[in-house]
C-alpha cells in the first residue's frame, strides 16, 4: 500500500512512541505504536502501527519516520520504518526544552538557554558537528558539555548514521550492523572506502559496495576495489565447498568480476593486490594457492591435531586369545555371528587412537560399533549402562553425529546417549565453543557417525577439544554427498593413507533380500543396471514424466495414509526446489492432501508458503538456543494470535522429537513445509518409507553420488517415480565438480615428518646399544 504526499517529497510521520508491542533486543526489531502528529501523507487516523529497527527511541520524544504503508491481511494497515531520526524543534523555545529533557542528564532549563542563546537555533548541529564550540558557553562546566556531547552522539549518532545510509539504499538492519563496528565513523569509512565493509560487515556484499563505491567517484582500478573483490570471490568460493583457490583461478575470477572497458585490468595488478592482502595477514598464499585465514587455519589445525592423536599410543595388553573370547561371549549375548571384516574391524580399534570406519549400507557398520564398545567395556571393566554413572560427564563411551537425525539414530542403533557435534561441544549460536584446548571432552572413546557430513571448520573445532588419552573411531560412507561447508575431510583422511582405515564390502542385509541394498550397491561399485528396476517387496518404480510427478506423489502418499501408515514415516526426497516436479510443488501438492485449508485449522502466510496446525515442517538454520538445529523435522502444533499470549506477538508452535519450539513471525522464515525436502537436508537421516523422483528436469543435479545418498535414505521401502533414463544418466555421472583442498598434503606432510623422527629415534637407540664387539 502506498499513499501519495501530491509534491514528490519523501514520506513521513512524525510521531512519539505509545508503547512498544514487540522488541527482540539483539537485533532491535521492534514493533511499536505510535501517536501521530504530523504526516505528509493521506493517512488520517492518530495512531498506526510502526514496525523497523529502533535502536533507542524514548517515550515523550518526538520522531521523523520514513518508509512506507503496508497492508497487513490480518491487522490491517501498517507503517514498515526504512529509517529515522529525532526531531529537533526549530525555535528557541523549543531547543531549551529539547536539551534539558531527560535525554541529557544533568542539563537543566538555565544550562540549556545558555547554550541557545550562545549557539542559537542550529546549536544541536553545531554540538554534534564540533564539540568544541561548548567550550565559549559562558559558565558551562567542562563535566556538563563531556556529559551532553555523549549523550547527544548517543541518541543522535545512530540515527544520523541510518538517515545517511539510507540515502545509498541501505535499511535499518544492516544500519544495525554497520553502527555496532563503526559507531559515528560509519559514514566516514563508507564514503572514503566502502569496500572496507565487505571485509568486515558480515553480509555486507561487494556489489553494494561497489556502487556506493561509483556514486562517490572511488576509481574502478583502486586498490580497494580490487581487494575486496578478492575477498569476495573467495568468499564465493566456499559455496562450492573450497577451502582455497589456485591463485591463477582466484586472479581470473576477480578479473571477471571487476571487468569493465572503461578501465581493464590485468592480472599482474590483481597478483599484486593479492600479495598485499597476504603481507596484511587478510588472505593467506602457501604453495601457489590462496585461502581465507579462517580455512587455512582449520585445515592446518585440524591436521596438527591429527598427528597429536596419532603420536599418543593406545597402551592394549589383552592378548589375541583373550579378545577372541571376549569376543565369542558378546556374540553369544547378542546372538550373531560377525564376520571376518567386522572382527577385524573390531580389533583394530580396540589397537588404534584413531580409526576410520567405512562400508555401505547393509555391512554391518553399526553391529562394529556396538561391538567396539562392548569389547572396551568389558577389557576396561567399565560398564555401558550410563545410569552406572553419578555424573553424565565419568561416561566413558561419546557418541556424535552432525545432525540431530544421525544422533537419534544412533541412539536407537547403539541403545546409549547420542548428541549432535554442536551440542557435544557446546556451541554458543553464534561462532563459539564451550569445549576448545583448554577446557577438552571427557571419556574414553569418541565416535563419530556420518563424518561425509562433516566441513573443515565443525572438524577442526571438534578435534581441537579431544584430548590425548581419548581414543577416536570415524564412521561414514565416502560415496554419500560431501559436507555441505567447505572442505571434504573424510575423502582427504581417506586418500591420505595415513590413518588406520577398515573398509566394509559383505553386505549382510542383502541376504535377507533388500532390493534398496542391491540397488545402492550397484551404484556404488558401478555395476547398475536398468533390470535392477524390477519391483519388489522394498522397491517399486514408476514410469511417469515430469508433469505427472506431483500427481503420482500425491496418489502413492494417499495410498500408505489410507493404510494407516503415519506421515512421520513417509519422506518424498528431491534434489531441486523450482520446477515443475520440484520441491516447492510437490509441497503444496501433498499439503493439500494432507491438510487442506480448513475453517476449523488456523493458519499464517509467509511469503508464498502457507503454515497450518498439523503441518510437517522442517527447521532451516540452527538454533541452539532452543535446542533445535538444521534438518529437524516436526509438527505445527500450535497458531496464537497477539491477543492470546503475554508477549503480544503472533506465534507459531513446533513439536520436534525433543522438545518444541515457540517461534515469533519475524523466526518463520527458519521453517519449510517438510512433506518433501532436498536430499542434502536428509543426509544423516533414515525414513521408513522413502518416496523419489528423478526426471530430466533434474538433470544439472542427477549425480552418482546424489542419487547413493537418496537411495540410502530408505530404510523399509523406496518407491522411485520418474523416467529411467534420467536415472541411468544421473547414476553414470561422476561428480567432477572437485573440490579445492589441501588437507591431503598437510597431514601427509605433518604425519610423515613425524615417522621421520621416530626412525631416527629408533636408530640412535639402536646405535646408542651397540659396543666395540659389534665392529669386531
Amino acid at each position: 500500500m502506498k499513499m501519495e504526499t501530491g509534491t514528490g517529497e519523501k514520506e513521513y510521520i512524525k510521531g512519539e512512541l505509545l508503547y512498544t508491542i514487540f522488541t527482540n533486543d539483539v537485533e532491535h526489531f521492534s514493533i511499536v505504536k505510535l501517536k501521530i502528529h504530523d504526516t505528509n501523507t493521506d493517512y488520517r487516523e492518530k495512531e498506526i502501527v510502526a514496525k523497523g529497527y529502533f535502536s533507542n527511541l524514548q517515550d515523550g520524544n518526538l520522531y521523523y519516520f520514513y518508509g512506507q504503508f503496508e497492508k497487513h491481511p490480518k491487522y490491517g494497515t501498517q507503517y514498515h520504518v526504512k529509517s529515522y531520526q529525532t526531531f529537533i524543534p526549530d525555535s528557541k523555545d523549543g531547543l531549551v526544552a529539547y536539551l534539558s529533557s531527560d535525554m541529557f542528564y544533568g542539563i537543566g532549563k538555565r544550562t540549556a538557554k545558555k547554550i541557545v542563546d550562545h549557539l542559537g537555533e542550529n546549536a544541536v548541529s553545531k554540538i554534534f558537528n564540533n564539540k568544541e564550540v561548548l567550550a565559549d558557553v559562558p559558565g558551562l562546566k567542562k563535566e556538563t558539555a563531556e556529559t551532553l556531547v555523549k549523550s547527544l552522539h548517543e541518541n543522535q549518532g545512530f540515527e544520523h548514521i541510518v538517515v545517511n545510509l539510507s540515502k545509498y539504499n541501505i535499511g535499518l538492519k544492516m544500519a544495525q550492523k554497520i553502527y555496532q563496528v563503526y559507531k559515528e565513523a560509519a559514514m566516514e569509512v563508507l564514503e572514503e572506502d566502502p569496500y572496507r565493509y565487505v571485509f568486515d560487515i558480515d553480509g555486507f556484499g561487494f556489489q553494494t559496495a561497489d556502487s556506493i563505491a561509483r556514486q562517490n567517484g572511488i576509481s574502478l582500478n583502486h586498490p580497494n576495489r580490487i581487494g575486496a573483490g578478492c575477498i569476495y570471490v573467495l568468499q564465493k568460493s566456499i559455496q562450492d565447498g573450497h577451502v582455497y583457490l589456485p591463485l591463477g583461478d582466484c586472479v581470473d575470477q576477480v578479473i571477471q568480476l571487476l571487468w569493465n572497458p572503461e578501465v581493464p585490468l590485468d592480472g599482474k595488478e590483481i597478483t599484486n593486490r593479492l600479495e598485499e592482502l597476504n603481507n596484511e595477514k587478510s588472505v593467506i598464499i602457501y604453495q601457489g594457492n590462496v585461502y581465507l585465514p579462517s580455512l587455512y587455519y582449520a585445515e592446518d589445525g585440524f591436521a596438527s591435531h591429527v598427528k597429536r592423536l596419532l603420536e599418543n599410543k593406545v597402551e592394549f595388553d589383552t592378548t589375541e586369545a583373550e579378545l577372541m573370547k571376549i569376543i565369542g561371549e558378546i556374540e553369544e549375548e547378542e546372538t550373531l555371528s560377525y564376520g571376518k571384516e567386522q572382527y577385524e574391524a573390531i580389533r583394530r580399534a580396540l589397537h588404534s587412537k584413531l580409526m576410520i570406519l567405512t562400508g555401505g549400507p547393509g555391512t554391518g557398520k553399526t553391529t562394529v560399533i556396538k561391538g567396539i564398545i562392548k569389547a572396551y567395556g568389558s577389557i576396561q571393566s567399565l560398564s555401558t549402562d550410563p545410569s552406572d554413572y553419578d555424573n553424565k560427564s565419568d561416561f566413558p563411551f561419546v557418541l556424535t553425529a552432525p545432525t540431530g537425525r544421525a544422533a537419534k539414530r544412533m541412539k536407537e542403533s547403539t541403545g546409549l546417549p547420542a548428541v549432535t557435534i554442536h551440542r557435544l561441544l557446546g556451541w554458543n549460536g553464534s561462532d563459539g565453543f564451550e569445549k576448545d584446548e583448554q577446557e577438552q571432552l571427557s571419556g574414553k572413546i569418541l565416535i563419530i557417525d556420518e563424518f561425509s557430513m562433516v566441513d573443515i571448520w565443525l572438524a577442526n573445532h571438534l578435534f581441537k577439544a579431544i584430548p590425548n588419552d581419548m581414543q577416536v573411531l570415524i564412521v561414514g560412507d565416502e560415496d554419500q554427498l560431501p559436507s555441505v561447508g567447505p572442505g571434504q575431510v573424510l575423502s582427504d583422511l581417506l586418500d591420505s593413507e595415513l590413518i588406520p582405515t577398515i573398509s566394509l564390502h559383505e553386505v549382510y542385509r542383502q541376504k535377507e533380500g533388500s532390493k534398496i541394498i542391491q540397488l545402492a550397491h550397484a551404484i556404488k561399485n558401478d555395476s547398475f543396471q536398468i533390470d535392477l528396476l524390477h519391483n519388489d517387496k522394498d522397491f517399486s518404480f514408476i514410469d511417469c514424466k515430469e508433469y505427472q510427478v506431483v500427481d503420482v506423489i500425491t496418489k502413492v502418499y494417499k495410498r500408505a495414509i489410507d493404510k494407516g501408515i503415519d506421515m512421520k514415516d513417509i519422506q518424498v526426497l528431491a534434489p531441486m526446489y523450482r520446477t515443475e516436479a520440484g520441491i516447492t510443488m510437490i509441497n503444496k501438492g501433498l499439503q493439500q492432501l494432507v491438510n487442506p485449508k480448513s475453517n476449523k485449522k488456523r493458519e499464517v502466510k509467509v511469503n508464498d508458503t502457507v503454515f497450518r496446525k498439523g503441518d510437517k515442517v522442517i527447521q532451516l538454520v540452527n538454533q541452539p538456543e532452543d535446542g533445535v538445529f538444521n534438518g529437524d523435522i516436526g509438527e505445527v502444533v500450535a497458531i496464537f494470535e497477539e491477543d492470546e499470549n503475554t508477549d503480544h506477538v503472533q506465534q507459531l508452535v513446533v513439536q520436534f522429537e525433543e522438545n518444541e519450539v515457540v517461534y515469533e513471525r519475524k523466526d518463520y522464515i527458519n521453517l519449510m513445509l517438510a512433506y518433501c525436502i532436498s536430499i542434502h537436508k536428509s543426509q544423516g537421516s533414515e525414513f521408513p518409507i522413502v518416496i523419489l523422483p528423478i526426471v530430466s528436469s533434474y538433470h544439472r543435479m542427477l549425480r552418482k553420488n546424489l542419487i547413493y545418498t537418496s537411495i540410502t535414505r530408505g530404510k523399509q521401502s523406496l518407491i522411485i517415480c520418474g523416467e529411467k533414463n534420467a536415472l541411468t544418466r544421473g547414476v553414470e555421472t561422476v561428480d567432477t565438480n572437485k573440490r579445492y583442498t589441501s588437507l591431503k598434503e598437510q597431514l601427509t606432510v605433518r604425519i610423515e615428518e613425524h615417522h621421520n623422527v621416530e626412525l631416527e629415534k629408533n636408530e640412535m637407540i639402536e646405535d646408542d646399544e651397540l659396543s666395540p664387539y659389534d665392529f669386531m
